[in-house]
């Protein structure tokens, strides 16, 4: 049960992802968390790195596409000035949004990854429906929701079985 939660990656920061290697693998579209996996739980827009990063995803020509569990009036905020499609009260981890996520983006499962903080939202989330998923470390977790927290406690508890399976090791990136 609890191998669902690995991701196929673990990197510190979006940046720390290499899109030629992505794109090499097939990988036509991304999609992303917002809270704690491009910004800050509480930052309303994106940082000058982040625009220049998803300039660089768009040179790869990688489509993407926002899938939040948070509501529109934050989603859109952010989303808008980027020109970023969004699906907002996403509910992850149901394949619901990711479903819809993939019409948005065209692409089949095989050609998409999933980019998020959470192993019980975006990587289980991403697992279930057979699409790539990279784990990032949470930006900022001391301004996570009473949710996102009670999910965190979770994963603790999930992580140290995974570790005891010998699936989980710390430092481990790829």
């Amino acid at each position: 049960m609890f191998k669902r939660l690995l991701p196929h990656m673990r990197v510190n920061t979006v940046y720390d992802i290499d899109l030629s290697e992505l794109h090499a693998r097939g990988i036509r579209g991304i999609i992303t968390d917002l809270d704690n996996t491009l910004v800050g739980a509480k930052e309303a827009l994106a940082t000058p790195e982040l625009v220049q990063w998803l300039d660089v995803v768009r040179d790869f020509g990688l489509k993407v596409v926002i899938v939040s569990n948070n509501n529109q009036t934050r989603v859109s905020k952010f989303a808008a000035p980027l020109n970023i499609p969004f699906i907002h009260a996403a509910r992850k981890p149901a394949n619901k949004s990711f479903r819809k996520a993939l019409g948005v983006l065209e692409l089949p499962a095989e050609h998409t990854v999933v980019i998020g903080d959470q192993m019980l939202t975006d990587v289980l989330g991403g697992n279930r429906m057979g699409l790539y998923t990279i784990l990032v470390l949470p930006i900022a977790p001391s301004d996570e929701g009473v949710m996102t927290r009670v999910n965190r406690t979770i994963e603790r508890i999930a992580l140290s079985r995974l570790r005891k399976q010998g699936l989980w090791y710390e430092g481990e990136k790829k």
